[in-house]
């Protein structure tokens, strides 16, 4: 069964039609740079998530590492140490062909999120990826951020979903695995075995 829609939004007037104008305050707090608080919720996130855009379409990429891991240079520019993954790169494929991103700071327990725009330039200097070495290893690259508009997003999302709230949290044995995940999209595979030694996995290429 397909849905098909009766009555679509197709231009900016409509849709201001619709929603109005924002708040002042919801336009005021938009910057062009780093202030004092907004560097402290940056500094505090241990998660964000990066947003970009290429010829192929748009994709969604978490990052995390310990509180700190997006480094503040200046007011006008973040680094992120790009770790150990997949290696798809689909977000650096998309930066080095089309600059611009967006980043989403979470901090556990805070309510407020923190919205970064600008463009990207992905750098690989030897000193610099040598000051963001952990357990020993170095990232392939780092992801230098030049701000653009900054500006933090209130609780209602957060509060909505419980995402902080304990007693909301989901039993991950109710869900499927990853090896679950992929023995669906290829009926050979091991899910069984994939699973029992995901734990070990983890540990030897968390970076």
């Amino acid at each position: 069964m397909t849905f098909e829609a009766k009555q679509r939004v197709t231009n900016i007037e409509a849709l201001e039609a619709i929603y109005g104008q924002p708040a002042g305050r919801s336009v005021s707090k938009e910057v062009d740079r780093l202030t004092g608080n907004y560097r402290r919720l940056v500094e505090a996130a241990p998660f964000a998530v990066l947003a970009t855009v290429g010829p192929e379409g748009t994709d969604c990429s978490p990052r995390g590492d310990p509180p700190g891991f997006v480094r503040v240079v200046d007011e006008k520019t973040l680094m992120l140490p790009d770790r150990r993954g997949n290696n798809r790169i689909d977000t650096l494929r998309n930066i080095v062909r089309d600059g611009r991103l967006s980043l989403l700071f979470l901090i556990p327990g805070v309510g407020e999120t923190l919205r970064v725009n600008g463009r990207g330039e992905v750098v690989t200097d030897p000193d610099l990826l040598a000051s963001f070495e952990t357990q020993g290893k170095r990232p392939r690259s780092v992801l230098v951020v030049h701000i653009e508009r900054i500006y933090f997003q209130c609780q209602k999302a957060l509060a909505r979903s419980r995402l902080w709230d304990p007693a909301a949290r989901v039993d991950r044995k109710s869900l499927p695995s990853a090896g679950d995940m992929l023995k669906e999209l290829d009926s050979g595979f091991d899910a069984a075995s994939y699973d029992a030694g995901y734990s070990d996995h983890m540990k030897e290429t968390i970076y």
